[in-house]
């Protein structure tokens, strides 16, 4: 049994489902305390004429000290969502897979969710089963498992009976090995892959929104990710 973790990251890009795809168990490190700095959490990268387009979810944190990811609630003064869904539609409409998606992008965005991680779950769950990913997928608040740090991801394995912590190669220098190895758990590492694939607006720029991917490749996308 191989487990894997990471936190709810908004249209998560490509990487973030092929490291789901390597493991048994995908655990959302929903209740992990949100970042004060800016975050992938509330913000991602898309394409449009001009390059990058920038997304970001406005979140309610003035004067509320430090929070919980799955407590974080979206800001929806001045209609936010709408607004990005319409630059989405104006960046994409040539791109020959939006109609596929097109209906949950407007429901999703429409929907006015309170809760990011509520809004941010809906969009990981339509990429997960869009791009094949058959893995189990667990939210960290479903566990009832309080500790922190490394001993979470320890006690996450020892929950589900898994002998392998998988972990992005970035993370490496941030785990504590020996305490794996003290834990009789095997801690391996995924390299993400650099894909590249047809985009529209010019030069390619990579490790856009998983979004980027499917509109423009559609059922391709999953053996461009996977064909290795």
């Amino acid at each position: 049994m191989i487990i894997s973790t990471s936190r709810p990251y908004f249209a998560p890009f490509p990487g973030f489902f092929y490291q789901a795809n390597r493991c048994d168990i995908f655990v959302i490190l929903d209740t992990v305390q949100f970042p004060r700095r800016t975050t992938w959490i509330s913000r991602n990268r898309f394409k449009n004429d001009q390059g990058t387009l920038w997304m970001t979810i406005p979140v309610w944190k003035k004067g509320l000290g430090l929070q919980r990811i799955d407590d974080i609630r979206i800001c929806h003064e001045g209609r936010p969502t709408q607004k990005f869904l319409a630059s989405l539609k104006q960046a994409y409409a040539r791109a020959p897979y939006l109609s596929d998606h097109l209906q949950f992008a407007e429901t999703v965005f429409s929907t006015g969710y309170d809760r990011l991680i509520d809004f941010n779950m809906a969009i990981i769950d339509h990429l997960v089963l869009n791009l094949g990913v058959d893995t189990e997928v667990r939210r960290l608040s479903e566990l009832n498992i309080k500790t922190g740090g490394d001993h979470l991801l320890i006690e996450l394995c020892r929950f589900f009976s898994a002998s392998t912590y998988l972990a992005p190669a970035a993370a490496g220098k941030h785990l504590d090995a020996g305490l794996f190895e003290n834990a009789g758990i095997e801690l391996c590492y995924v390299k993400i892959p650099s894909w590249v694939y047809p985009q529209l607006w010019g030069d390619f720029i990579p490790d856009l929104s998983a979004f980027d991917l499917l509109f423009n490749c559609g059922p391709k996308a999953r053996e461009i990710m996977f064909s290795d």
